[in-house]
């Protein structure tokens, strides 16, 4: 048990993992979530943002064409490769910053908007990452964080690898809607939306794409499927993607959160006009 509890995510992890994935248009993409879910509460022009543990960037490239100033952060050399190559092909640029993502070099209160996807997950103690989160924010910014969702299948498939040292990351935990929430509050957030999304293609899809991988059989990144099944899978996730009980299916979930306004200034002014 104590071998289990010490294993961590190291930069050694993110390194070997991205240096795989060089061949970026064959890695999934988050289905523009990121960038729909933040659309629904915020508008992006003229918006300064940030992603935090950016990864290959494609999100932010799709919040950069909306007239936003995007910069991408990441410890990671080789996922700041990746990111400087999908600068050279796309006609808007995200600025690159190599950092530490719980010490940044950035000033107080600078970001309009900071969101970050599978990043949480990988530290055991995510508060002092979600403090760094809100310092870098404005009043009134936005902090969009998108993780695992505790009650899946995924869940058990990747404890049962982090066990056997097999997971690409070497460690990583998952957390339950109400779980995330209350962290983003306790760092001082308010809750402006959640959401939650369903895999598409399926886990089985993926996990049978990469090991078929293993032995030169290379599954196509979308199957296509059906006409008819899709329509009806759309159906009903459109339905019952708001149901209470739909945040225990879901394999990532997702909180927006509004650091508040300083209660104190509000106060000040009620005292002098009293």
């Amino acid at each position: 048990m104590k071998k289990i509890q010490t294993k961590t995510s190291t930069k050694d992890h993110w390194e070997k993992f991205w240096d795989e994935k060089k061949e970026i248009d064959q890695v999934y993409s988050n289905d523009d979530r990121i960038f729909l879910n933040l659309k629904s509460v915020t508008e992006f022009n003229g918006k300064k943002i940030l992603e935090v543990g950016a990864g290959s960037g494609r999100d932010s490239f799709q919040l950069a064409h909306e007239d936003a100033e995007v910069f991408v952060l990441d410890y990671s050399p080789k996922a700041l490769e990746i990111i400087n190559k999908l600068n050279k092909k796309n006609k808007v640029h995200v600025n690159c910053i190599q950092a530490d993502a719980f010490k940044m070099p950035i000033p107080d209160n600078s970001f309009d908007i900071v969101f970050h996807q599978g990043l949480l997950e990988h530290f055991r103690d995510p508060l002092p990452l979600l403090k760094e989160n809100y310092r870098i924010l404005k009043i009134g910014g936005l902090l969009l964080v998108d993780v695992p969702q505790r009650y899946h299948i995924y869940t058990v498939i990747k404890h049962t690898l982090i066990l056997f040292n097999k997971w690409f990351a070497g460690w990583e935990t998952e957390f339950s809607i109400k779980q995330l929430k209350q962290l983003m509050e306790q760092v001082g957030f308010s809750t402006k939306k959640k959401y939650g999304n369903w895999m598409r293609p399926s886990l089985f899809y993926r996990i049978s794409r990469e090991v078929l991988k293993k032995i030169k059989i290379t599954l196509p990144l979308y199957p296509k499927g059906f006409k008819y099944t899709h329509k009806l899978r759309d159906v009903f996730r459109h339905k019952f993607a708001a149901k209470k009980w739909a945040f225990y299916t879901f394999l990532d979930i997702g909180v927006i959160g509004q650091k508040k306004i300083k209660v104190k200034v509000e106060n000040k002014k009620k005292s002098n006009s009293s």
